[in-house]
């Protein structure tokens, strides 16, 4: 199928935001973004739970119960996301890069299967993992299964309204281009904040 020309540059800004944030985690070499590669280190398991302010919210085992002001941990299996129901709390916690990078990865895949998967899949049935490697490896596959969703839209699906069925968004109520704009400005904009923390904690570090 020929991509619509709207989604085009849509696309490629995705595809760049995911790039970059995947070698900012994982490496071995990154753009500085003037051409010039520069060495990363890969994302560890402490990097990945650390906790630079107090009363973060993070990814946590289940065992140990939700963090500060958190409710729940959401998702299943062993590990979850700190989470509250609405009203959330005010003003919000400090997110560590586990809990943006978990986010991010369930947030696509969500997306994904709501618009071209089963539709089924749900927050409550996330699995968010405990690990660095694990959690790099989730926003990955996350991240190819919308990339594959949006190959799948044409003209007609880029002006319709609940083309994704996600019910975590605004998507029953706005055209699927939007929703489509909206994504990517959610992985630019976790994707600098996550690029920020490993500065952080490269600069604790030393």
């Amino acid at each position: 199928m020929t991509l619509p020309l709207r989604l085009i540059p849509l696309l490629e800004q995705y595809d760049f935001a995911c790039e970059r944030l995947l070698s900012r985690l994982a490496g071995p070499l990154m753009d500085s973004g003037n051409g010039v590669d520069i060495g990363v280190v890969p994302l560890g398991d402490d990097e990945y739970l650390w906790e630079p302010a107090p009363g973060c919210w993070s990814v946590r085992r289940r065992d140990d119960g939700p963090g500060e002001r958190a409710t729940a941990l959401a998702g299943a299996g062993a590990w979850g996301r700190d989470s509250a129901d609405s009203p959330h709390p005010f003003p919000p916690p400090f997110t560590t890069l586990a809990w943006r990078l978990s986010h991010l990865s369930e947030m696509l895949t969500l997306r994904a299967d709501h618009t071209r998967g089963s539709r089924s899949l749900t927050r409550e049935g996330y699995r968010t993992p405990g690990d660095a490697a694990g959690a790099v490896a989730a926003f990955e596959s996350a991240s190819a299964a919308w990339r594959e969703a949006l190959l799948s839209a044409d003209e007609a699906a880029l002006d319709t309204i609940g083309y994704s069925t996600y019910p975590s968004g605004s998507d029953a109520e706005d055209v699927f281009v939007d929703i489509v704009w909206w994504v990517n400005q959610e992985v630019l904009h976790h994707g600098a904040e996550i690029a920020l923390l490993r500065d952080l904690y490269r600069a604790r570090a030393s």
